[in-house]
């Protein structure tokens, strides 16, 4: 389903990097001199919470960095078991100034910091813009280390740091639709974890990135440049993985099993794309119950998936699965949630496609007042709604009621988007056809009714 877009913001409006930067230089003086300048700063109408944290702030900055250091990474893993993500990445921040303090801006420690960061701005923020800007900070100074130390232990942390790097930079580009270069981050990632296992000759554990999360994520990235089989191999590693590791009933197998679904989907393997769709439902049927968002969301692409073979004798399981996919939605989101109305709006077009105008006319008819509840009485969605039930009228040669329908969808998309819009200028030429249709019509019936014609010619004599 339609995920929210993800904002991002330039590298210029870093407030929290720039902030942090800031007291990185506070901390080269005097500790007496830094404490002195946050108190006479938490005078200037900041809330007592803030004076708070200031002062623990001072305090905190006359501790030794290294003791400073230690005592942000065990605050980041509480933050985030809190799911305090902003908070999280803070502590990220600080991590990047004290090891620059400590270790010096060159040293491979710094740059493990900052590729920690640059993950943390990827997955706490969702900002792929500053994950980029981070994770590049990094990189060369990673690549020296990594040639030039003899340490097996410096090189393995050096190696997870690279792999965390290059996973930050390829799913920063994949978001920002960019498949190409995020394949091309991906696989240097997947080589770096490739020398990491064999530095630790095959056993890997507790890595920011799994082997999973990268599989995925190169699985994903092929998908966006088309390389369909490769994408398929990928995600059957990623659910052998999975399983391997928590079994064949874990919640992790849906979403795999939904996104390999729609690989087969595009290489036209219809009968295994329902197969796996039909193994993610049964999965959330027994781990949600049958009556929850997570079925009414698998019910749904089950049930698009049996439409979109075209076969007819996957038709009853199309209707079987969307009414149960609605059904869920308006027991657990309500009927006004904008699943429930999106999904009743493709029922709804895939009824109409076979030649169910009536059915698909009631549920159309049933969802509007939830449609103005949810978006408002000129809104694209109920403009849309309208103009779908005029189309219906039309077929079913109920004229009269598809002018009075196309003529509310004008007076909005009028208001919305203008008279010129292209919207507008079709909805009123299909208005226009449908009104001659009409004219037409009524005089071909005042034309063929018996005696018609002589009472009009006598009233207008009279």
């Amino acid at each position: 389903m339609q995920a929210s877009p993800i904002r991002i913001p330039t590298v210029s409006n870093d407030t929290d990097w720039d902030f942090c930067f800031h007291l990185s230089q506070q901390a080269k003086k005097p500790a007496y001199q830094q404490r002195d300048e946050l108190y006479s700063s938490s005078g200037s109408g900041e809330s007592e919470e803030d004076t708070k944290a200031t002062e623990e702030m001072a305090v905190g900055c006359m501790s030794l960095p290294e003791d400073k250091l230690a005592q942000s990474q065990n605050k980041i893993a509480q933050l985030m078991k809190k799911n305090m993500n902003i908070q999280a990445n803070k502590e990220l921040i600080r991590c990047v100034i004290l090891s620059r303090i400590i270790f010096g801006e060159e040293h491979w420690k710094c740059a493990q910091a900052l590729a920690s960061l640059a993950y943390g701005y990827l997955t706490l923020r969702g900002l792929p813009a500053q994950a980029k800007k981070h994770a590049e900070s990094a990189r060369s100074t990673l690549l020296t280390w990594k040639e030039n130390t003899t340490s097996n232990t410096e090189k393995k942390e050096i190696l997870e740091a690279l792999v965390m790097l290059y996973y930050t930079v390829g799913v920063a580009w994949l978001l920002q639709n960019h498949g190409r270069e995020a394949y091309f981050n991906l696989q240097k990632a997947e080589r770096n974890m490739k020398e990491l296992k064999e530095l630790c000759e095959g056993s890997v554990h507790r890595l920011q990135v799994s082997e999973k999360d990268l599989t995925i994520a190169l699985g994903r990235a092929s998908l966006a440049v088309h390389r369909l089989n490769l994408a398929l191999a990928y995600f059957e590693k990623a659910i052998g993985n999975v399983i391997a590791a928590k079994g064949d009933r874990t919640s992790d197998l849906v979403s795999l099993y939904e996104e390999i679904a729609q690989i087969e989907q595009l290489r036209r393997n219809h009968d295994q794309a329902i197969q796996y769709l039909q193994q993610a439902y049964s999965l959330c049927v027994s781990l949600f119950t049958d009556v929850s968002p997570q079925t009414a969301e698998a019910s749904a692409l089950l049930a698009k998936a049996h439409a979109l073979s075209g076969e007819a004798q996957h038709r009853d399981a199309v209707e079987i699965y969307f009414i149960k996919s609605i059904s869920a939605y308006q027991a657990t989101l309500g009927p006004t949630d904008y699943e429930t109305l999106t999904t009743i709006e493709e029922f709804c077009k895939w009824l109409v496609q076979n030649g169910e105008k009536q059915e698909a006319y009631r549920l159309l008819k049933a969802s509007l007042k939830s449609q103005v509840i949810s978006y408002g009485d000129c809104s694209e969605k109920v403009a849309e709604t309208f103009y779908n039930m005029g189309r219906i009228c039309f077929a079913k040669g109920d004229l009269r009621k598809a002018i009075q329908l196309l003529r509310k969808c004008l007076m909005i998309q009028i208001l919305l988007y203008g008279r010129e819009h292209s919207k507008s200028r079709d909805t009123k030429d299909l208005l226009t056809l449908m009104q001659r249709a009409s004219s037409h019509s009524s005089r071909w019936r005042r034309e063929t009714i018996p005696g018609r014609r002589h009472c009009i010619c006598k009233g207008t004599e009279a």
